[in-house]
């Protein structure tokens, strides 16, 4: 298990996170990845990301290189993190894809995940794979 502590000026939160993705991500990251990508290279991606290493990076640059827009905590999926994060809870690294052609980042499972850490601490440091 690995931690990010944000501090605010009033309260400092620890996120938890497993050392590792939880089976069940990889399933998802394929089946978003799908959407716009053929059967035989999202198979690919997924097997390179099961073999690749864990790293970090900053939330906020996950969210500049991505280009995606920051979901509020109204959404009911960043809610629910957010509660486990204040719970106590471990919360799984980020699967993240480069696209090659354009070097946009696709964040092909935990986008709630980041959008809930961002709320806390847009310095968060965030445990991911990356191919």
């Amino acid at each position: 298990m690995s931690t990010t502590t944000s501090e605010t000026a009033s309260t400092t939160t620890i996120i938890k996170w497993f050392d590792a993705p939880q089976k069940h991500d990889y399933p998802a990251a394929q089946s978003y990845l799908s959407l716009t990508m053929k059967p035989d290279l999202v198979k690919k991606i997924v097997a390179a990301l099961k073999k690749a290493q864990m790293t970090t990076f900053k939330s906020k640059d996950i969210f500049r290189a991505s280009l995606l827009s920051l979901l509020g905590v109204s959404n009911s999926h960043v809610e629910k993190v957010r509660a486990e994060i204040l719970g106590g809870q471990e919360i799984s690294p980020l699967l993240l894809y480069r696209e090659k052609a354009t070097g946009r980042l696709i964040i092909a499972d935990g986008y709630h995940r980041l959008c809930a850490v961002y709320g806390f601490d847009e310095d968060a440091v965030i445990p991911c794979k990356i191919v």
